[in-house]
């Protein structure tokens, strides 16, 4: 029996997505190399970049797996001022004077552990069954759902300033799915001005390359490296299903 071509190939891309371009776009584009049923397994803003996990063809089938693992993400923090969506796409809502480093290193404390925060204006959760960034591109103002979250390891990298006043800083964050970095940021008074995803799960940014030079990869590779929590979240036989059309490493990354 044949194969329908949205399908096939099978496999997973380990994708480093730039800044600009919306990670809609860029499953867009494997789509278009492929000719594939193309998906994703945590998306990232058009600012941001760093690492998409995408499945193409009957391994789509397969998202839940890697839907819900930890995620490490490197981002700069302004400390002077908040905007509307927590990132330098929304227009500046305050500036202030930034805090002292012992300040900051306390605000930091607070955050780490299990914490519960407003989930961005600028986000696709739903209230009232329409998405909050469509409310908040209008100015509707409503109350954002709290969102708790893990956040394993909040770690600075590098300070801006001084003692007295940090006008910025850099911090690598080991978080729980669904953590909005941008609330972390809003949190300590600032917002992003840079965010990149450096992990998801097992999988490393380093392993990554631009969507037009990525290969698709063994999806059974893939699973092996997770969890078996994370394995079991799909049936045995829809796995077996997928595994049985799987894509050599390397092969179907263009049609």
């Amino acid at each position: 029996m044949s194969i329908p071509r949205a399908l096939r190939p099978v496999g997973l891309a380990l994708v480093d997505k730039p800044a600009g371009p919306s990670s809609f776009a860029i499953v867009a584009a494997l789509r278009r190399r492929t000719r594939a049923r193309t998906g994703h397994a945590g998306t990232l803003d058009p600012f941001a970049t760093g690492l998409l996990v995408l499945l193409s063809g009957a391994a789509t089938r397969l998202i839940p797996c890697f839907i819900g693992l930890d995620k490490r993400y490197i981002t700069d923090v302004d400390l002077t001022s908040t905007t509307t969506t927590g990132d330098p796409e929304g227009d500046v809502v305050e500036r202030h004077v930034p805090p002292s480093r012992a300040a900051l290193e306390e605000a930091l404390a607070h955050l780490r552990g299990e914490i519960e925060l407003p989930v961005p204006a600028a986000s696709a959760v739903k209230i009232g069954g329409e998405r909050a960034y469509r409310l908040a591109r209008r100015g509707v103002e409503v109350d954002m759902p709290l969102r708790r979250s893990l956040v394993h390891a909040l770690d600075v990298i590098t300070y801006s300033g001084d003692e007295a006043a940090v006008t910025a800083v850099r911090v690598e964050l080991n978080v729980s799915s669904g953590t909005y970095v941008r609330a972390i940021a809003q949190e300590l008074g600032g917002h992003c001005t840079t965010l990149r995803r450096t992990a998801v799960g097992p999988f490393t940014v380093e392993e990554a390359t631009p969507v037009e030079e990525a290969a698709l990869l063994s999806v059974g590779a893939a699973l092996e490296r997770l969890p078996a929590e994370a394995r079991h979240k799909v049936a045995e036989a829809v796995r077996a299903g997928v595994l049985a059309l799987d894509t050599p490493v390397g092969d179907g990354s263009a049609a």
